[in-house]
């Protein structure tokens, strides 16, 4: 309540999410609108609309054009490790069971960021092979990767063309005697830059998960370095492990 004993945006807000946390108002469902709110505590537009502002910066709501606001649906990819990075099975294999479509994948032969030579441990006039893509699951975009690879490794083989052929980059890596062994994840949670959130198509209030994945050989030699943007809506990370790992 406010000073004067009227019913407040935040007031509002904390019903509507008790309602959503309790399955009340299910995944899928349409909130009520701003007229519905106006009525229903009597306020005014400013006071219902700041109360849904809430909600969708909190990533509770999502407002569709022309058709309303609607608790947002959580249909998670389950992201495994590391059971996703044993050999033998398609990392999205081990996520889907199936692989996802892949859009507007580009490689380029580029200078490293010096966070991506370190990594990879490049002398200072060396280049890497920087493979981007993006991920579509049922026609919603959810993953941007973007690889990295020393040139004079992967020189030459299909990792530097579009289609790197039946089994990945990992494949080649393999054939090319430095199959990845060993793997270092980095996990962070962000707000989206303008072009993440628009190439992920992310629904207001929703943040990215930036993975960066370091690949190694057995004799630990670095031989990529894949930063991935997900849509945090999108996923669920597990991870198993034993005690004495």
């Amino acid at each position: 309540m406010t000073d004067n004993g009227r019913v407040g945006y935040r007031d509002i807000a904390d019903e509507l999410r008790r309602r959503i946390d309790s399955g009340e108002l299910a995944p899928g469902s349409r909130v009520p609108g701003e007229n519905d709110l106006m009525s229903r505590y009597d306020v005014e537009r400013p006071t219902a609309r700041q109360a849904l502002e809430v909600l969708k910066n909190e990533g509770l709501i999502v407002a569709r054009r022309g058709s309303g606001t609607f608790v947002r649906e959580f249909k998670p990819i389950t992201r495994v490790s590391p059971d996703r990075l044993r050999t033998g099975q398609s990392i999205w294999d081990a996520d889907l069971g199936s692989r996802p479509r892949t859009e507007n994948v580009t490689v380029d032969v580029e200078p490293p960021s010096s966070s991506v030579a370190e990594a990879l441990q490049l002398a200072d006039d060396e280049h890497v092979v920087v493979r981007r893509r993006r991920y579509v699951v049922e026609d919603k975009p959810v993953q941007l990767a973007t690889s990295y690879f020393p040139e004079a490794l992967v020189a030459g083989s299909s990792i530097a063309q579009i289609d790197t052929g039946e089994g990945g980059a990992y494949a080649r890596l393999k054939e090319l005697g430095s199959e990845p062994t060993k793997f270092v994840e980095e996990l962070r949670v962000r707000m989206p830059r303008e072009p993440e959130r628009e190439a992920l198509e992310l629904a207001q209030g929703t943040p990215i998960i930036l993975i960066t994945r370091k690949a190694y050989t057995a004799d630990d030699r670095p031989v990529e370095v894949n930063e991935m943007v997900l849509d945090s809506s999108a996923y669920l990370l597990e991870y198993r492990f034993h005690s004495n790992d």
